[in-house]
């Protein structure tokens, strides 16, 4: 991605008061700093939050780990060049985490669409779970289960139960109604229910 270490850059010392600065202050000045073009600053973003934004990603895409990779990596492409029209209104942190959201929505809708033009709803409901072994057997289970959610079931699951949107929010993120988004949640839940206990 960036050939640049971690290590050349250093926040800019403010007073004693700096070292005591909590992580939102870390990321404020990390990401002021790439803003102005310093990549070893923006290194130090990605380290940061890559494993975050890989998570979100993965569980909105079923857990197709090449497909989380290159979705987090495209997330980070897009930071690297939207930081410098970044304001600061919120944290540094929530404004990547929903920039991950979006590219992975994105990919989402262009996929269903290319699957409507092919009629190839099947691929759409393939996931493949982490295959790292660090899970536990349930957490595996239920990676493998949302995994096997249709598409906007799974994205609506995601953004709800596990990412705290509401509704609104999601309505508008997935173009659809607010009761749909909610129709779509109750499917979810029902699914995965029936998944996990036919694997009990």
């Amino acid at each position: 991605m960036l050939a640049v270490t971690v290590t050349d850059w250093t926040p800019p010392a403010k007073d004693d008061t700096a070292a005591a600065a909590g992580s939102a202050d870390v990321d404020r000045a990390l990401a002021q700093a790439a803003a102005t073009g310093d990549a070893s600053a923006f290194e130090a973003l990605y380290r940061r939050h890559a494993a975050r934004v890989h998570g979100v990603v993965a569980r909105l895409v079923g857990f197709d780990r090449a497909r989380a990779e290159d979705l987090a990596q495209e997330t980070f492409v897009r930071a690297w060049q939207a930081l410098p029209a970044y304001r600061f209104e919120s944290a540094f942190s929530t404004w990547l985490h929903r920039l991950a959201v979006n590219t992975a929505l994105m990919d989402l809708r262009a996929r269903r669409s290319r699957i409507q033009a092919d009629g190839d709803e099947a691929l759409e409901y393939v996931g493949s779970a982490d295959s790292a072994g660090h899970g536990t057997a349930l957490t595996m289970d239920l990676e493998r289960a949302v995994a096997t959610l249709p598409p906007r079931a799974r994205a609506v699951l995601v953004l709800y139960d596990v990412e705290g949107w509401n509704h609104e929010e999601i309505a508008d993120a997935l173009g659809m109604a607010i009761g749909s988004s909610k129709a779509q949640l109750h499917r979810a839940r029902a699914l995965l229910r029936e998944r996990l206990e036919a694997h009990a």
